[in-house]
């Protein structure tokens, strides 16, 4: 089987004000993924959506059209993974596998990918966030290669623009909701009420409550809450 992947971060720049950052990816079945990609289409049209849907562009009045994006992930063959981490102001050396932050940035991204499916091949993209694309492909790919002895199952590594495609969008509802529902813990947010209306919908849908992560073995819909650990020099 072969599968799309669709990735997108949020306050994943290391010095951008938050505490927080959160990498995830929307899981497609390449059969599926016309099918699935008209559906979803069809409820931006439903709702006379024509714009892209951000989460830095959320609004109380597309709450409808956003609860139904969630409803089609939880009725249909796709899943979601994400890494939240949180208090990144804690991230040190061995965390930044002795070098920057960016470094840190591949490292989440390296095990974002770690894929158990036998038999199964991955094509993957990632959201145009900088001018420093390829250089981020080429470092990806160099740090799959030796973690996957070079037989990645990754078969395709490639960027594209986020207004490109639908799976984006969803990626980034789910990854603004998750970020948004840490850093409000956190204080670094002002309260939203009509990302709370729409952030309790998700957990419920979910069955977790989103800033505690989810189970690890959880398939689905899997956050995984990491903090890095304060070392003792």
């Amino acid at each position: 089987m072969i599968y799309n992947i669709f990735i997108d971060e949020s306050c994943h720049l290391e010095k951008d004000g938050s505490s927080i950052m959160c990498i995830g990816f929307i899981k497609v079945p390449e059969p599926n993924y016309d099918d699935f990609k008209t559906g979803l289409l069809a409820l931006k049209a439903q709702f006379k959506q024509h714009a892209e849907i951000k989460w830095n562009q959320f609004s109380r009045s597309r709450i409808p059209l956003y609860k139904s994006f969630v409803n089609y992930f939880f009725t249909h063959n796709l899943e979601f993974k994400c890494i939240l981490v949180k208090y990144k102001e804690r991230l040190g050396e061995v965390d930044l596998s002795r070098g920057s932050h960016e470094n840190f940035y591949y490292k989440m991204i390296e095990f974002l990918l770690k894929l158990n499916q036998e038999d199964s091949e991955y094509k993957v993209f990632l959201d145009i966030i900088n001018t420093r694309g390829k250089e981020r492909l080429n470092k990806i790919q160099e740090s799959l290669s030796v973690t996957y002895n070079d037989k990645s199952p990754i078969i395709d590594l490639q960027h594209l623009h986020s207004h490109h495609n639908i799976f984006f969008e969803l990626t980034d509802l789910f990854v603004g909701s998750v970020a948004y529902s840490a850093r409000k813990l956190l204080n670094e947010v002002p309260v939203n009420e009509a990302k709370n209306e729409f952030l309790s919908y998700l957990e419920e849908k979910s069955g977790y409550s989103i800033s505690e992560g989810t189970e690890l073995w959880e398939t689905k819909f899997n956050i995984i809450d990491h903090q890095p650990k304060q070392r003792i020099i």
